[in-house]
């Protein structure tokens, strides 16, 4: 089943899954809870904490690459007036003796120990009572270091001898789906992914046409307009708060506990609205480092990044994907080979995640006899990459898509025709051996190739102004095995609150969360009170990423929310001498079949006595999943969900400047369910002309480790000037049959597949072809040079 829907007052498209009688807000377009703060200003940012005492933090941060540390010699700086103190590993090491951390590989210092290994890397660190005066002292630290041999780019890095970033490899051990991947001890090779599926030499041998591109996606920055920022501070019982703008509440509080070797419960976590994360704020960023400067000071510490700060602390991989792929000559694909090299930076952070996760979707969604899959996370001397917008997934898909269209063209076929024959649809296996299930593939598909009108007549410009039109399709797997718990208490006056760790950094979860449990409590979502993510009060959720909140978190709030109203119903049960089975919940209350109403706040009045006590009701969610075998990288549950998105383009390319101008963007995304279809809608159209700032001109320049443009002045994201005169966004459901209400995470859809749509499109319309992103005009004017036999002369 499967439809498209416009958002609006008063759509209700309900699965049936809804609680009894509910107030039917699933699926409305309900204003966000939060936009009366945010307007006003009122809303809550961790940036605006000051407390009484705080200390200001500045960071020192290393000039080279990569390089052993001499001395480093704080005593300048300390006489600074207004400088409290300098802290240095040496410092470091006297309160944690292991302080090295990170999620997959436990490999990251607090402060750099014996050498550093990207520029930016911090050294040390300035405390003083106001940010100025610690940013002054910061130059007045002295490091000398002793250069050693570096690598930037992850082919180079891959298979040097010499420069290799770390001596020892140091895998965390949290993901058990990693626990099957091996390091490279003594090499670059941080971890490594393969997938067999089938025999691809035979299938090569058997093909009428071989294809082999190489393409490259480039470093690009997250750049929420809230840079990251912590604030830590002892309590009065000497256990630890921090105030952090996290993606990652319950991962920092682990992973804070384990450096200090204290329990989870001295850890305390809270965060507030983010002013957009993108992945940029998840796991261990700022934590661990204030948390170790008011344990030396015993002083609250706030530490706020700059913007040139933030590119230095978290990338997206820069990829290279050599893809080989055999076809038959009616346009069949028998075969494909893809190796795929992830730029992960000095750090792993995240990476070795991507690499698995990313990696094994690396063929496409497309139904392959046979398909050979190599991934690998690898270490260089640039900034840590991490998630951002698609975990990995837009720098496959600009190779897959782009090759789909050259070898579509070559075969003389029509492009979107050649994708639909090689569609993987849903009941056929994937590649890694799990059955694609309610995903919308085909759906997707349809829907662009009626939104661009795909088969009907096209104008393609004149003069040097020339015109093209290209699409491509994406999917992606939702991250698993992970955990969400929720709560959702009914006070004693029958309202509601629900307590969840899912972070609202401005995709809008509040408000769908809220929608989820006013369905099934039979309330609107506007009488429902958010709690945001605290861990002394909010329970464990993994993280708010890869687009997984809708689906596990909603699934964990949907069964607190069932927990809490089965409760309240046993307990009018009794109350009212009526069986638990002939009760029906309606607008905050339960209802005898002869019409006798008992609100919730009426039935806890009865149980108590009085106005007092709780309805507690709990729900957690863990999704199935097989971890992948360890020498064939197949699974039969290796996600919950696939996320499939698509996007149309049309453009006009200036052939005498390169200039790329989008005059018609489409965006189709799989919601499964639209919980909230104005809110989804926004999702798509911020994912993807955040991808088009990366497909047209975003891109970190390093001259020897050093970012050249680390500044909103010199790197450019896409401004309202920008935004298409047509965007165009659609949702299709194909309702999830374990998703709450049907419906799946859509967030990242939107970035999935447009930088090969553009690239199509540009050679749709001037015959040339782009391997590598960003599609800037001078990269344009130089495929139409050669095209032309006319190239430039490099300086």
């Amino acid at each position: 089943m499967s439809k498209m829907i416009e958002p609006g007052p008063g759509v209700n498209t309900g699965t049936g899954q809804v609680a009894q009688s509910g107030m039917g807000q699933v699926g409305q377009s309900v204003h966000r809870l939060e936009s009366r703060a945010k307007v006003t200003g009122r809303a809550e940012y961790i940036h605006n904490v000051e407390l009484p005492g705080m200390l200001h933090a500045k960071v020192v941060r290393s000039t080279v690459a990569h390089a052993r540390i001499r001395s480093i010699d704080v005593s300048v700086a300390k006489q600074l007036p207004g400088v409290y103190d300098v802290i240095t590993a040496e410092d470091v090491l006297k309160l944690i003796p292991d302080p090295y951390y990170g999620p997959a590989f436990h490999d990251q210092p607090i402060l750099a120990i014996d050498k550093v290994r990207h520029v930016g890397e911090p050294v040390a660190v300035v405390l003083a009572a106001d940010t100025h005066t610690a940013d002054r002292a910061t130059d007045l630290v002295a490091v000398e270091y002793e250069e050693m041999e570096a690598v930037f780019h992850e082919i180079d890095a891959a298979h040097t001898e010499t420069g290799i970033v770390h001596d020892v490899i140091r895998p965390a051990g949290t993901f058990a789906d990693l626990k099957t991947l091996k390091p490279r001890n003594k090499t670059n090779v941080a971890m490594e992914y393969h997938l067999r599926s089938g025999d691809v030499d035979e299938a090569f041998a058997k093909a009428d046409y071989v294809f082999e591109h190489t393409f490259r996606s480039q470093q690009v920055n997250h750049l929420p307009l809230e840079p990251t920022v912590t604030v830590a501070e002892l309590t009065d019982s000497g256990n630890l708060l921090i105030h952090t703008s996290s993606q990652s509440p319950s991962f920092v509080r682990i992973e804070v506990a384990r450096l200090l070797g204290w329990p989870e419960n001295r850890v305390r976590v809270r965060t507030a609205y983010l002013g957009g994360g993108f992945g940029a704020k998840l796991y261990i960023k700022l934590e661990a480092l204030t948390s170790v400067l008011a344990l030396l000071t015993g002083r609250p510490v706030k530490l706020s990044l700059t913007m040139e700060e933030q590119f230095y602390t978290i990338t997206r991989h820069a990829a290279t994907v050599r893809i080989k792929t055999g076809v038959t000559k009616d346009g069949r694909i028998v075969g494909r080979h893809v190796g795929t090299w992830w730029n992960g930076g000095a750090y792993a952070d995240i990476g070795p995640r991507v690499t698995q996760k990313s990696g094994f979707t690396a063929a496409g969604p497309y139904d392959i006899d046979a398909v050979s899959l190599d991934s690998y996370a690898v270490y260089t001397n640039l900034p840590p990459a991490g998630a951002l917008r698609g975990f990995g997934i837009p720098q496959l898909v600009w190779a897959y898509e782009s090759q789909s269209d050259i070898i579509a063209r070559e075969l003389g076929l029509d492009p979107l025709d050649f994708r639909r024959q090689n569609l993987l649809t849903n009941g056929r296996p994937h590649a890694t051996g799990t059955v694609l299930e309610d995903a919308g593939t085909s759906e997707v598909l349809a829907e662009l190739e009626r939104l661009m009108d795909w088969h009907g007549p096209f104008e393609r410009g004149r003069g040097p102004i020339r015109r093209g039109r290209g699409i491509a399709i994406g999917i992606k797997a939702a991250v698993s095995p992970t955990t969400s718990v929720a709560f959702v208490n009914i006070y004693s006056d029958g309202s509601c609150g629900l307590h969840c760790g899912t972070v609202d950094m401005g995709q809008g979860s509040d408000t769908a969360m809220a929608q989820i449990v006013a369905d099934v409590l039979g309330i609107t979502a506007e009488e429902i009170r958010v709690i945001h993510a605290d861990t002394d009060v909010t329970p464990y959720d993994m993280a708010t990423l890869g687009s997984r909140s809708t689906f596990h978190m909603g699934n964990a709030v949907r069964l607190a929310a069932e927990d809490a109203r089965k409760k309240a119903v046993e307990m009018c049960a009794t109350q009212t001498g009526v069986p638990a089975e002939s009760l029906r919940v309606e607008q905050g209350a339960v209802v005898t079949q002869d019409g006798q109403s008992c609100t919730y706040g009426a039935i806890l009045a009865k149980q108590y006595g009085m106005q007092a006590g709780n309805i507690m009701g709990v729900g957690s969610y863990i999704p199935d999943y097989q971890k992948p075998n360890s020498e064939t990288g197949r699974s039969e549950n290796i996600t919950p969900f696939w996320m499939v998105g698509g996007t149309g383009v049309e453009l006009e390319v200036d052939t005498e400047t390169g200039k790329i101008t989008i005059t018609r963007l489409v965006t189709v995304g799989d919601a499964g369910k639209a919980l909230n279809p104005g809110i989804v809608k926004r999702q798509l159209s911020g994912a993807s002309i955040m991808q088009m700032g990366f497909t047209l001109f975003e891109e970190m320049v390093f001259d020897e480790g050093q970012v050249v443009n680390a500044s909103l002045a010199d790197y450019k994201i896409p401004g309202f000037w920008d935004v298409p005169e047509q965007n165009d966004v659609q949702i299709v459901e194909v309702p999830h049959r374990k998703g709450p209400f049907g419906a799946k995470g859509i967030g990242e859809t939107g970035s999935l597949a447009l930088s090969p749509a553009v690239a199509n499109a540009v050679q749709d319309a001037t015959g040339v072809r782009i391997y590598e992103t960003p599609l800037t005009p001078e990269r344009v004017l130089r495929a139409l040079r050669q095209q032309q036999r006319n190239e430039w002369e490099d300086d």
